[in-house]
């Protein structure tokens, strides 16, 4: 039997961010045994013009395209939505994040927040990260076409089981626990309140206790502003023997250096937030999880349960926080198996043939 054809326009590595990683994760998976897939790359503006005419082109029997959450974006996406419909052709959006319905409704004129209104609805399906963020589309199109498809773990980040058990049977032993911070270098992300707690720890270490606590971030800077305050907070405050910055990670190392790590930070305010991957690549190698109660984080991390939740204004108090870090092996269980149970590579991806298949 002949296979569907289905066109991916998305953003596509690199760069290297949570959604680019899971449009990847769907191209080279096993369900180009049953669909045929065409990509349309449009992470670059100035290839927008020779999209277009891909698009056009194309003789795909759906389209799934990863909506934007910039103004200008939206305007691309409405450029492709409307193409599709003069073609009469089948339309899934996937929102990875949740600002989509904020931007539409607060920061944008009445004639441009209008055509996202009457293109929504017209739509075969839409797709978003967790529960929570189904409101974003209620409203605007039925309900029914609102579909909830959680993110996933590359099976290639997610340690095997005896890798695992080997890492509980060290934790007692573990002079010093490590604190990761695995995501770009965004202020509003928490990268800051990170920094603030291995200072905390120097001052702890200086007032006579042996060091506990090492501070390992990776990810990338895209503003130099950003990257001299990180370095020179380092260098200012001494602590050099309690932070290291791993750079952009990815492969081997970035399995390492998940391996190595047992506690998660992400202090997030992120306006785009959706459902970050780097929580889950954690949960999934045996991390307890510090983080806030923004965008669709609270539908897969529950304080206590899972680690440390905060609200956005209770992540400023940095000593409270830096006293509650906390290690143990029920935690880390827990992640572990609830990242098995719902958040792999194959349940990602069998909700997308579904999705598909019902369109």
């Amino acid at each position: 039997m002949k296979k569907k054809k289905v066109c991916l326009i998305a953003q596509f590595p690199a760069p290297i961010h949570g959604l680019s990683k899971a449009v990847e994760t769907l191209y080279n998976s096993y369900l180009t045994d049953e669909f045929d897939f065409e990509k349309v790359d449009i992470t670059s503006n100035k290839k927008f013009l020779k999209n277009i005419i891909k698009i056009w082109g194309s003789k795909a029997d759906l389209f799934y395209l990863t909506i934007s959450q910039t103004k200008g974006g939206n305007i691309r996406d409405l450029i492709i939505f409307k193409l599709l419909r003069l073609q009469k052709k089948k339309c899934l959006i996937h929102l990875h994040g949740g600002y989509y319905r904020k931007l539409v409704d607060n920061d944008m004129g009445s004639f441009q927040r209008n055509l996202n209104y009457k293109v929504i609805k017209q739509l075969d399906g839409v797709i978003v990260l967790s529960e929570s963020l189904k409101s974003i589309f209620q409203g605007m199109i039925d309900d029914k076409k609102i579909f909830v498809i959680p993110n996933c773990v590359d099976d290639r980040f997610l340690m095997g089981d005896a890798e695992f058990e080997e890492k509980m049977a060290v934790l007692d032993k573990k002079e010093v626990l490590h604190v990761l911070y695995l995501s770009n270098f965004i202020k509003t992300k928490g990268y800051i309140e990170v920094l603030k707690m291995a200072k905390l720890e120097k001052e702890r270490a200086l007032g006579g206790d042996k060091k506990k606590i090492h501070f390992d971030f990776a990810g990338k800077f895209f503003e130099v502003a950003e990257r001299e305050f990180f370095f020179n907070y380092i260098k200012q405050y001494g602590l050099e023997e309690f932070v290291t910055y791993h750079g952009i990670v990815d492969g081997q190392q970035k399995k390492e250096l998940l391996k190595k790590c047992d506690i998660f930070t992400l202090l997030t305010r992120y306006p785009n937030e959706g459902q970050p991957i780097s929580i889950l690549e954690s949960m999934g190698n045996g991390m307890v999880i510090v983080t806030t109660d923004h965008a669709g984080i609270p539908d897969i991390v529950k304080d206590g349960v899972n680690g440390i939740m905060v609200t956005t204004s209770q992540q400023q108090n940095i000593v409270e926080l830096y006293s509650r870090l906390y290690c143990d092996k029920k935690t880390m269980i827990n992640n572990r198996n609830t990242t098995l149970q719902y958040y792999v590579e194959s349940t990602y991806l069998s909700n997308l043939q579904r999705i598909f298949n019902e369109i």
